[in-house]
């Protein structure tokens, strides 16, 4: 599991012109899942995220009661290694994406955290202002 964590001062996905999810002063969490994910590895990136110091004074989501903005992100597994067109061999299919990416979200919200997200499998645009900027790579 993969994810690109940014501190936003705002953040909004929309689906065909209708906002989806939308934050303020939160974090935007690009998630792409593989085929050997499971709930393991789910609940670890959600506790990391939620916990992780990179917020204003050196402070976690958890410490402020920040919001955050989950987007499932496949294109996070492209490989690029071959030629000019992306493999997206290693993303892991939406029959298991999908409830993975549900769970991060579950674990966040039971962990306190308010969540937006987007809407998985959709053409979604997202916009964000990074404050910081501040972009964390987290892998597991």
């Amino acid at each position: 599991m993969r994810a690109v964590v940014q501190t936003v001062s705002e953040a909004e996905v929309t689906v065909e012109g209708a906002s989806v999810g939308a934050i303020r002063d939160g974090l935007l969490v690009l998630l792409g899942v593989t085929h050997s994910d499971g709930l393991e590895e789910a609940r670890w990136i959600a506790e990391k995220v939620w916990k992780l110091r990179i917020m204003r004074d050196e402070l976690s989501a958890s410490d402020l009661d920040a919001p955050i903005l989950l987007v499932s992100q496949f294109t996070l597994y492209a490989d690029t290694r071959k030629g000019r067109r992306p493999s997206w061999n290693a993303a892991a299919p939406s029959p298991v994406a999908e409830p993975l990416v549900e769970a991060v979200a579950a674990v966040l919200r039971e962990l306190g955290a308010h969540v937006e997200t987007g809407k998985f499998g959709a053409m979604m645009e997202v916009r964000s202002v990074n404050v910081g900027p501040n972009t964390i790579l987290l892998e597991r």
